[in-house]
């Protein structure tokens, strides 16, 4: 009798299951005896959680990346973040462009479902898109970093190329792996290695519908979608408050930014309050910033970067409708408006599952951190976000953890990435169309 595999009902499967897939191949690659530095294989937690961080582009880790993985075990982090960035499905996409020249229609709607693709006729030119955008963007910052590593570092020039490569890829897709055990605390005053990857995380955190729209109309805003305009207003508000934020908390923190010039303070403090939209690299000691700052960080990690991109959380946008939402029932006006458009009532609801989902996610972690660690509030709160965000900063504890707890967090990075609402449909036995209305009733709120 022939057996027969689960078949994927719904595209949010397809997704889950390919980017299980590739965490599964990337855990095998990295044990092997060859990706690891010193002798022997690597651990199977070691691997599982490695090749989930970089799959879903997060940068967690619990073993220090140029001291514990060889040459190999580094080429394959950068590839498993190079395809997590491009989204599985968008990858496997483009791996049947080139052979078939032709994408079928499963295809098609896995990919839109992950790309976020409002019609699946533009599949094929969303995909090649994606990776035309992600190369060029990841080329140049490689091109600058490279030049920078040779010749103020005394780096062979084949070293710097692959730091300027590693790096480049890492921060376009928001990843925060490093070639450095203290990330990149050794370049904290170093304008031409910190702002272009400061700069390539910005980039990347847009999502790449706004990098096409841009790259079409840069010089007609009014033109502009409205997603476009609210990832572009929010994402300013949260840079440039998150950078004020971390600047002015840590100015005489001696640990952090208390021992650096004036220049030094404010590059280090502009860099450390862009990391939180999704990207773990840090110029300075995040275990010893002031907890308020922790807590500045967690909000920032949780709202995140923009959707059909590389970034994690929340999303800039939910953040921002949300917040609409909130200030047309305080004007007391029937509808919500955003830059003169009205707002669909579909994506309120939306909005509103995937910020519960996510607190949920978010709080029974920090939860089971605090009945079964000694560590506080503060660390429990930040390491769990930072899982579940994507973004890969921490307070220092994540190698020391339970193998339960590091478990946990290999699921929060997994949930984080793909989303609440897709893992939730991905789970849903069949999809539920109710043929009919009941009776209304109001009951009393606040």
């Amino acid at each position: 009798m022939t057996r027969r595999w689960p078949r994927l009902r719904h595209p949010a499967q397809a997704v889950v299951a390919g980017f299980a897939a590739a965490v599964a191949a990337g855990t095998g690659l990295l044990m092997l005896p060859m990706a690891k530095a010193g002798p022997g294989g690597a651990g199977a937690m070691e691997a599982l959680f490695t090749s989930t961080s970089a799959v879903c582009v997060t940068g967690l880790v619990v073993v220090d990346t140029p001291g514990y993985w060889s040459g190999f075990g580094q080429a394959v982090i950068l590839a498993l973040i190079q395809v997590g960035g491009f989204g599985i499905m968008t990858f496997a996409s483009l791996l049947v462009l080139l052979v078939s020249h032709r994408i079928g229609l499963k295809a098609r709607m896995t990919a839109a479902a992950e790309t976020k693709t409002l019609g699946l006729g533009d599949v094929r030119s969303v995909v090649t898109g994606v990776v035309k955008v992600s190369l060029l963007l990841e080329a140049v910052t490689a091109l600058v970093l490279t030049l920078r590593f040779a010749t103020a570092y005394d780096e062979s020039w084949p070293r710097a190329a692959w730091l300027g490569v590693f790096h480049a890829v890492s921060a376009f897709n928001n990843a925060g792996f490093a070639l450095y055990s203290d990330s990149l605390m050794g370049f904290v005053t170093d304008p031409w290695i910190c702002l272009p990857i400061a700069l390539a995380v910005i980039t990347g955190g847009l999502g790449f519908p706004v990098l096409f729209e841009l790259r079409r109309r840069w010089r007609r805003p009014w033109a502009w979608s409205l997603h476009t305009k609210i990832v572009l207003w929010a994402s300013a508000v949260f840079l440039a408050g998150g950078s004020v934020f971390i600047t002015a908390l840590e100015w005489s923190n001696p640990a952090t930014l208390g021992a650096l010039d004036t220049p030094g303070k404010l590059l280090a403090g502009f860099f450390q309050g862009v990391m939180p939209r999704t990207a773990g690299f840090n110029s300075i000691d995040t275990s010893q910033m002031n907890p308020a700052s922790w807590l500045g960080t967690d909000v920032l990690m949780f709202i995140g970067g923009a959707s059909a991109g590389t970034a994690g959380g929340i999303k800039v946008t939910t953040f921002a409708v949300l917040f609409f939402v909130i200030y047309a029932e305080i004007r007391g006006e029937g509808a919500v408006n955003i830059f003169h458009r009205r707002l669909h009532g579909d994506l309120q609801r939306q909005a509103l599952t995937v910020v519960l989902l996510s607190v949920a996610a978010v709080a029974t972690a920090t939860v089971a951190f605090m009945v079964f660690t000694d560590h506080t509030l503060d660390q429990s709160l930040f390491e769990v976000t930072s899982a579940f965000a994507t973004v890969g900063l921490s307070t220092g504890i994540t190698a020391d953890l339970h193998p339960g707890l590091q478990l946990l967090l290999i699921a929060l990075m997994f949930i984080g990435r793909l989303g609440p609402i897709t893992v939730a449909s991905a789970l849903a036995l069949r999809t539920r169309h109710r043929l009919y209305d009941l009776p209304e009733e109001r009951p009393v709120i606040g």
